[in-house]
């Protein structure tokens, strides 16, 4: 009985590891609810180049530094078809502000979707925020990136290196992201149990 109960935990682990996409898997597909309660999903932004997606929340210090730099980031890449799309995948029941009327409260000009169905397990997302830059190749949406915005979580004045934006410009310019993967730098996500 213990050999099988410790053969199926390895089974779900490896299954939870392969869960999680690398750079160069297809991304995920989504339908969850935005703050203008229409359901949203990956799918709509076929005749887009990519999407920014990016796992965020209310409360976590970090997402709030980030707040300002995600909103230029969709009013200078969606007029370039890279629009952000943010998921939201912290329990709204233990921190309250990740609740769905303090989401509508942030009036973002991009999709805030609530992930009550765990879509930051399917792509791996552990933190907020925690960036998955999407290239539409005409077949689907790959992943071009992992990671951070930029190296500078707290201060955005002190940032020297833009990750993100240096990987959507290699996107567009037919190329790889380098690097491809950063390590996100945030609070680590509270899912619904």
């Amino acid at each position: 009985m213990r050999k099988n109960l410790l053969v199926l935990a390895l089974l779900i682990s490896a299954f939870a590891l392969n869960a999680q996409v690398k750079v160069g898997d297809k991304a995920p597909d989504f339908k969850l609810t935005n703050t203008d309660y229409k359901k949203v999903a990956l799918s709509d932004y076929n005749d887009q180049e990519g999407v920014i997606l990016i796992f965020t929340c209310n409360h976590c210090p970090y997402a709030k530094f980030y707040e300002e730099r995600i909103n230029l980031l969709h009013k200078s890449y969606a007029p370039q078809k890279f629009p952000v799309v943010a998921i939201n995948p912290n329990d709204s029941v233990k921190f309250k502000t990740d609740g769905f009327s303090h989401m509508v409260a942030k009036n973002y000009k991009f999709p805030y979707l609530l992930d009550n169905e765990g879509v930051y397990k399917e792509y791996g997302a552990t933190k907020t925020p925690h960036v998955f830059l999407l290239n539409n190749t005409g077949k689907g949406f790959k992943v071009a990136y992992i990671g951070a915005i930029d190296d500078s979580p707290q201060e955005a004045s002190q940032v020297k290196v833009k990750y993100l934006e240096d990987a959507i410009k290699s996107v567009k310019a037919g190329k790889e992201a380098s690097p491809a993967i950063t390590k996100a730098i945030g609070c680590s996500i509270k899912p619904f149990q």
